[in-house]
């Protein structure tokens, strides 16, 4: 189980995303290159069709391979009193021979992507990983080389945290906590529901990138950020 929100972010202002995240994390980022293969099969009368992401770290010396099955969300009036998407998630590292296997069990090549940028992974109040990316789709089949953006000028920027039945409310919680900071530039909700690019972004992202107003103190011994200017 996960929860998950996401945002988009115009690549003008990742820079001062990045920088914003640094001091909020307090961690060096990660560098970011996947290979996401969607995989879905046909399903057999009276069966529901399933779908597994095959994902290969191509930031590795010898590239790496994950599967990965998202589930549904979670429904109810529960899950509508959240501001985060909390749903069912199964992974786990497999050999380069997985989508052999994926076709043998009948698994159609639905899409691919190639997404590339960086990742955060600290802990604040849960064990929390920010992705900043542009999403590019592929022209010949497995053409990494030759990916294109899918929304030139536009990054995806997606904070997950996992989570079980006994602790989802407060890595929830968490989450949406930490997005709070990311306001003045981003707005972070829910999968699939579009929020747009946050009219403040351009004047934050100045403010960040000054060297007077733009700095984001951050201390180990503390459990809040100091208000820099432009979040007073």
């Amino acid at each position: 189980m996960e929860c998950v929100v996401q945002g988009i972010i115009e690549t003008q202002h990742v820079e001062a995303l990045e920088i914003l995240l640094q001091g909020i994390c307090g961690v060096h980022r990660d560098r970011l290159r996947v290979h996401e293969i969607c995989l879905k099969n046909n399903p057999n009368l009276g069966n529901v069709a399933s779908e597994v992401r095959l994902l290969c770290d191509l930031e590795q010396p010898e590239p790496t391979w994950t599967v990965k099955h998202l589930g549904g969300a979670m429904r109810g009036a529960g899950a509508e009193q959240i501001s985060v998407l909390v749903r069912t998630m199964v992974e786990s590292k497999v050999s380069k021979n997985a989508l052999r296997l994926f076709n043998a069990l009948g698994y159609k090549l639905d899409h691919e992507l190639l997404r590339v940028g960086f990742a955060f992974h600290f802990q604040r109040g849960a064990q929390i990983t920010v992705t900043v990316s542009s999403v590019n789709k592929m022209l010949k089949l497995h053409a990494t080389d030759e990916a294109v953006p899918v929304t030139p000028g536009i990054q995806l920027v997606e904070v997950t945290a996992p989570a079980s039945s006994e602790n989802y409310t407060e890595v929830a919680s968490a989450v949406s906590s930490f997005c709070e900071y990311l306001a003045p530039l981003l707005h972070l909700s829910k999968p699939g529901v579009s929020t747009g690019v946050v009219p403040t972004a351009a004047a934050a992202a100045v403010s960040l990138m000054s060297d007077g107003g733009g700095t984001t103190l951050f201390s180990s011994h503390t459990t809040r950020i100091k208000t820099v200017d432009w979040l007073a």
